[in-house]
């Protein structure tokens, strides 16, 4: 069986630079010269000293990645591969589903999960060490993007988060708006992204804006996990071709790994170098224009007039086994048939034993001995903690006052309950009725009009998403988006708070001195706080929208139960009922803050069955309503806002320690699914930027 020879596997990096003009078709946008104009002395000094900066070479060899199956033991998901990515090319990574493509990409980035064990060899410029921030970047296979914001918005809010405050306000917008005309979106600046209820740019470009997101802090590595995933072929093509261009036009000599699907023709011809895996075994690895001709040499030529892509993964897919069997002609034969399962274990085979392979071990072995400067270009960091929490707090308060689901939609069905309330309720008196009309006001407004709250449930999901996606890239820290989330909703629920709240107040009668409306309206914002953290907390731990509002809900309810006004407090079952959950409700807190704002100083008609001319309104809530009367409400309201300060500090915690506890739980569940003469050769950091891994 023949053998392919691989002769530019061993050329020196200094020597072996990619071929454009025979392979890759030049192409020039028709802004690019105008982009370039309008780009400053500084935005040109940047270019400069990128092209002289230290490139990064990435190799691994031998790689191995295993999954836990629990009691079943472990699979073996990446079987013993070896490769590299050289700066100024483009690695591409093919085959069918299932095959480990973005188990590879996800290994080679240092973003394995928990449930994972990996061993092998990866060297970054030949030394085992960790990429510092902004040397590497990674583009997910989905765009969680804020879809309120607009392109400009969107990349101008990332550039002032990720790059360095020794750079200017000026120099970060400069740097954003350049990157989007790297990537062809000079057009689409305005436009808003786009999401439910608002249509917005189209699938290629979005795709093209999370990359520009991940590049604006010129990373020398970029991993794309199947960056045209769900594009058509034009969208594709033109997604590819700016990934392929940005060497030429921001001058970073970058080392590019994508895991692609299934390319057109046209997009197959990017690939400077291709490796093709099937069941997590090397198929193939080396130039991708020579691909074809390997396949052909061990017996499984292209047609004429196919997409030698769809050729590729057409062999060694063996998915459909049972209903379509391979046509080959082998060497020695007059043809046949062939399943995919052998096709598979031939071209495996002939590549394990192939020159080919061979070429590819030595060319690791002289890039991991090369004499390259083993240290990576230090950036400056992210911007500081004050100016990510500020930035944060304005992006934040942007697509609150755009998504409608957020507050606005809540801002109507509050208006149209407060209407309601204060036509029911409107005009209490004194009467010896309206002692119990008072409460009951009170309570549904601190329970059930607090309760809604749980409609901005949707919008945190999504918060929290675009959240864990930039932190795992390493954009911004935990304590900054907490803080710019609470700031930004401040305002909003303040808005909830006031108007609603003064429609309901004042139609019924309640205490008329401004100091008890002002105390209301505090107790009522403070409720709609801590629901809004209850549901952040939700939203970090049931990141499911139909299962987040049922707990969140359900939490609420028991909450409302034992809050004392469906059952009083001293009727609670004293075990767990009363003590702790009728204090830890902050329910509890409300009704007595908001009973005494309104009852202490009133008196009430006796009543026909008392014996009494009026009853005072701290009777009523010592003995109707059983409110503790040993601290003042400014107690009640000091408590309610500790509260907001817990939840929101627990929903920190929640954050970081879910970061710790994960790599921790499930490197311990693999110790025991793993046999005793397996190690774990690589820890994963996890909160690491990509590759901010430790090898050990």
């Amino acid at each position: 069986m023949a053998s392919l020879h691989h002769h530019t596997a061993s050329v020196p990096y200094s020597e072996a630079k990619p071929d454009n003009s025979s392979s890759v078709v030049e192409i020039h946008h028709h802004h690019d010269d105008e982009a370039i104009t309008n780009n400053t002395s500084a935005a040109v000094a940047q270019m400069e000293a990128s092209r002289k900066s230290n490139p990064i070479i990435l190799t691994w060899k031998d790689l191995w990645v295993s999954a836990s199956m629990g009691k079943r033991g472990t699979k073996a998901i990446l079987q013993g591969l070896t490769g590299y990515a050289k700066p100024g090319q483009l690695l591409a990574i093919m085959g069918p589903s299932g095959c480990g493509k973005s188990t590879l990409l996800d290994t080679l980035a240092g973003r394995l999960g928990s449930n994972t064990r990996q061993r092998g060899e990866i060297l970054v410029n030949g030394h085992k060490q960790s990429l510092t921030y902004g040397s590497s970047a990674y583009v997910t296979q989905d765009d969680t993007l804020m879809t309120s914001l607009t392109v400009r918005e969107a990349v101008h809010y990332s550039a002032q988060l990720q790059l360095p405050d020794s750079m200017s306000k000026a120099e970060k917008k400069e740097r954003a708006e350049f990157t989007i005309r790297e990537m062809g979106l000079q057009d689409a600046m305005d436009t808003r992204i786009g999401g439910w209820g608002c249509k917005g740019i189209s699938g290629g470009q979005k795709r093209r804006v999370s990359i520009c997101i991940e590049i604006l802090t010129r990373p020398k590595l970029l991993f794309l996990d199947e960056p045209t995933s769900g594009l058509d072929s034009a969208a594709s093509y033109y997604v590819r071709k700016r990934i392929k261009s940005l060497d030429e036009k921001d001058g970073v000599q970058r080392s590019i790994i994508a895991s692609i699907h299934q390319p057109s023709a046209e997009v197959f011809q990017f690939f400077d170098n291709l490796c093709l895996l099937s069941d997590g075994k090397t198929v193939y690895f080396g130039p991708a224009s020579s691909a074809i001709q390997f396949f052909a040499s061990n017996g499984f030529p292209c047609p004429a007039l196919q997409n030698p892509s769809d050729h590729l993964l057409k062999t060694i897919n063996k998915d459909f086994d049972q209903e379509m069997e391979m046509e080959v002609g082998l060497e020695g034969t007059n043809g046949g048939s062939l399943p995919a399962e052998a096709a598979i274990g031939i071209l495996v085979n002939s590549y394990k034993s192939s020159e080919l392979n061979q070429q590819v071990q030595n060319e690791v072995a002289t890039l991991s001995k090369k004499e390259i400067s083993s240290s990576i270009e230090k950036k400056s960091g992210h911007a500081s903690f004050l100016r990510q929490c500020i930035v944060l707090t304005k992006r934040s308060s942007v697509n609150m006052s755009r998504d409608l689901g957020y507050y606005w939609l809540r801002f109507a069905i509050y208006i149209t309950l407060a209407i309601s309330l204060a036509t029911v309720f409107y005009r209490l008196d004194t009467t010896y009725a309206s002692m119990k009309d008072r409460g009951s006001l009170l309570s549904f407004i601190s329970t059930f009009i607090t309760f809604m709250s749980i409609g901005g449930f949707p919008s945190f999901v999504e918060d929290m998403k675009v959240f864990e996606r930039k932190r795992l890239n390493g954009h911004y820290g935990v304590t900054a988006f907490v803080m710019g989330n609470t700031l930004s909703a401040i305002p909003f629920v303040l808005l909830l708070s006031f108007i609603p709240g003064a429609i309901t107040y004042f139609p019924p009668g309640l205490r008329s001195r401004y100091d008890h409306f002002l105390y209301f309206i505090c107790v009522l914002f403070s409720c709609l706080m801590l629901v809004e953290s209850l549901m952040m907390i939700v939203a970090s731990l049931v990141p499911n929208y139909l299962m987040g509002i049922i707990t969140g809900a359900g939490i609420q309810g028991i909450f409302i139960l034992v809050a004392g006004y469906f059952k009083l407090p001293n009727k609670i079952p004293k075990p767990f009922w009363r003590y702790p959950m009728h204090y830890l409700a902050f329910h509890t807190y409300a009704f007595q803050g908001m009973f005494k704002n309104e009852y202490e100083g009133l008196k009430f008609d006796g009543g026909l069955l008392s014996e009494k001319k009026y009853i005072t309104g701290e009777e009523i809530l010592r003995d109707t309503w059983q409110t503790d009367m040993s601290y003042s409400k400014w107690v009640d309201l000091g408590i309610l806002v500790g509260m907001i300060v817990v939840y929101r500090v627990t929903f920190l915690v929640i954050i970081k320690t879910t970061e710790k506890v994960k790599p921790i739980v499930g490197s311990f569940n693999l110790l025991l699914s793993s046999s005793p003469n397996q190690t774990i050769h690589v820890v994963e950091n996890p909160n690491a930027t990509p590759l901010h891994v430790e090898l050990v």
